[in-house]
């Protein structure tokens, strides 16, 4: 954990350097003026919108499943990996050694040994913790193996550009996406501070061949190649009833694109909204779109990070932004066994977001982000009935607590806040 905390601390300062050095602000359109709620989740033309908006159609016939903490989730994607018959493309920002970065390590470079195309993208500061030695076992082995923005004095303003998508795709027709980094912080079953709560889904259908355009997004950036044919994009037939599309965003190609997607599905809600996500840093849009809906009746519920967090400033520049929402009815609650990592969203039981966007700034201008939608009651409501689970182990803080904490702890919240956009 204290390694952890040290690596994210110096990706800061580098961040921070690099803000006084070049700027950071997105690039491309920027949505400015709030969202009018003209329809609900459950419209027709909410979906219309969604699909067309966010540049990808939305496409039939998907099944998405939840797999909840490393005991499920690990076990899962090891298994795909471990049965790949012709391609592997896998794209994730933490990836470093120990025990499961080991096994991932041995299972993909064993499929390269048998003639499996095996094309691995690492964010070169997420898996800064890796040891060459594995990296060098899957090089050797024949898996391609790239790290995304890796420093050159050319390009040094691009290092606060990283992937933090969280991509797996094996023959083309099994897709994982979610919060879950390949580190032994996110093995085990969320059971004590040393192991992280976090939610990874599996998902079957058409709309896997979008996830593996999101990984060929950043594959052609850094290799060059453009991978395609059969064994990368097979014909996918139906498998569920679930209709589904992936959401991607990055400051070179539509950083705003999963802001507005956030935006749209907070604005369409006539319900509820359940938001899971360790690193909350609303900014004055999200904040009135999250308090006009708590005004018009849907409940508005938010599960963050408690004390058990990666980096304590998040959670202050968090904190320091949660006035207004709490006194709309906004209800927010705090995770207490561990370390909380789920990133999820879920409008009116109905419309589920899940992948690697946290609800910041830095994912909503600064990262390469994936996330799958997908439009499906059952799905939406088992969800929710994770949501509620978690919040059994939650801690709710009110507005008047918000008010009375002590005024050291308020400034420090607020000049935290002042560096909100970097985290």
């Amino acid at each position: 954990m204290a390694a952890f905390r040290s690596i994210r601390l110096w990706y800061w300062c580098i961040s921070l350097f690099t803000l006084l050095a070049t700027g950071c602000a997105p690039s491309g359109k920027v949505v400015e003026n709030p969202i009018p709620h003209l329809y609900g989740a459950g419209d027709s033309q909410f979906s219309r919108t969604m699909g067309t908006l966010l540049g990808a159609g939305i496409l039939d016939g998907n099944r998405v499943e939840a797999l909840l903490n490393g005991d499920e989730i690990f076990p899962a994607m090891l298994h795909a990996i471990r049965s790949a018959k012709t391609t592997i493309t896998f794209e994730t920002y933490i990836y470093w050694s120990g025990s499961i970065g080991g096994e991932f390590t041995n299972a993909l470079a064993e499929r390269a040994r048998a003639g499996v195309k095996v094309h691995v993208l690492l964010d070169w500061i997420g898996s800064s913790k890796t040891d060459a030695s594995q990296l060098s076992l899957m090089e050797k082995a024949g898996v391609q193996l790239w790290k995304y923005n890796k420093p050159h004095w050319y390009q040094f303003g691009r290092l606060n550009n990283r992937t933090h998508r969280k991509l797996l795709v094996v023959d083309g027709e099994i897709g994982f996406a979610g919060g879950v980094g390949i580190a032994d912080q996110w093995t085990g079953h969320a059971q004590d501070p040393e192991h992280w709560r976090d939610s990874h889904y599996r998902v079957q259908g058409p709309v896997v061949a979008q996830m593996q355009a999101a990984f060929m997004d950043n594959w052609i950036k850094v290799s060059g190649d453009v991978l395609h044919g059969p064994e990368y994009f097979p014909l996918l037939r139906p498998v569920g009833a679930g209709k589904a599309h992936v959401t991607r965003s990055s400051p070179s190609g539509g950083s705003e694109t999963m802001r507005l997607m956030y935006l749209l599905a907070i604005t369409a809600a006539s319900r509820s909204i359940h938001l899971s996500t360790p690193y909350f840093i609303p900014d004055a849009l999200a904040i009135k779109a999250l308090t006009d809906a708590a005004k018009r009746g849907v409940t508005v519920q938010i599960i963050t990070v408690g004390h058990h967090t990666d980096i304590e400033t998040i959670r202050r520049a968090s904190r320091a932004r949660w006035g207004d929402l709490l006194e709309a009815g906004v209800e927010i609650y705090e995770y207490q066994p561990t370390m909380y990592h789920c990133k999820v969203m879920i409008v009116d039981g109905l419309w589920t977001t899940v992948g690697s966007t946290n609800f910041d700034p830095r994912s909503f201008s600064l990262n390469d982000e994936a996330n799958v939608n997908y439009y499906d009651r059952d799905f939406a409501l088992r969800q929710i009935e994770i949501f509620q689970e978690d919040l059994a182990h939650s801690r709710q803080v009110t507005f008047q607590e918000w008010k009375d904490r002590p005024l050291a702890e308020k400034f420090w919240e607020h000049a935290a806040s002042l560096l909100g956009s970097q985290f």
